[in-house]
């Protein structure tokens, strides 16, 4: 479990499925009401107050983002107040949870070195994937695949699979990258990454 404070309102927190498997979780277990995700949340709040002093007394919003390779992305927010609200009809030792779920096939993977990001992008040309943003950011290279980058009957746990042998998950998300990183190049990586970098048996 990795937390990341946003703001003074908002944090962010990334669960492995590891991390799930630990508590007896599994990813369609989170879109249930079951004792054991209320517990869950109730330990993610206990562990946002001593990491990040984040105090979630009261109502907060919790956004769960659901990811094939990832994991979940949880954000949550304090909910802000109504002015006919009272807050002290809050007890401490409360709170109130409005939930939402969203389930994304995107798929993010971070890399150290470019020459990771090559073998790679032949490995996925042989599994029939072209497709792919590629990104650069805090000197870290980031390699992007929308829903719609993937070809049709392309098995998306081989992708998967492929990318964890020479990458790493990414806790950050593709807007993140958009905003502050360098797209390198967009939509088509992994053919113009073998176009230029990848030796073919004619060369």
């Amino acid at each position: 479990m990795r937390l990341e404070r946003l703001n003074g309102d908002r944090i962010k927190i990334f669960l492995t499925f590891d991390d799930l498997r630990e508590r007896g979780i599994t990813k369609e277990d989170m879109w249930h009401d079951l004792p054991r995700v209320q517990q869950l949340f109730r330990d993610m709040m206990l562990e946002a107050g001593d990491e990040l002093g984040f105090e979630a007394n009261g109502p907060i919003d919790v956004e769960v983002f659901s990811l094939p390779a990832q994991g979940m992305v949880v954000i949550v927010s304090k909910a802000t107040y109504e002015e006919d609200d009272d807050e002290e009809n809050y007890d401490d030792d409360y709170i109130q949870m409005q939930v939402t779920l969203d389930e994304s096939r995107d798929i993010l993977y971070q890399f150290a070195q470019f020459d990771d990001v090559i073998a790679l992008s032949e490995a996925l040309r042989h599994i029939n994937v072209h497709g792919g943003s590629l990104y650069l950011f805090e000197k870290k290279y980031y390699l992007y695949f929308a829903e719609d980058h993937l070809d049709t009957g392309v098995d998306l746990e081989t992708v998967v699979a492929v990318l964890a042998e020479f990458g790493n998950t990414s806790t950050i998300t593709v807007h993140r990258l958009d905003e502050h990183g360098k797209c390198l190049i967009r939509d088509r990586a992994v053919t113009e990454i073998c176009r230029y970098f990848v030796k073919t048996p004619h060369d």
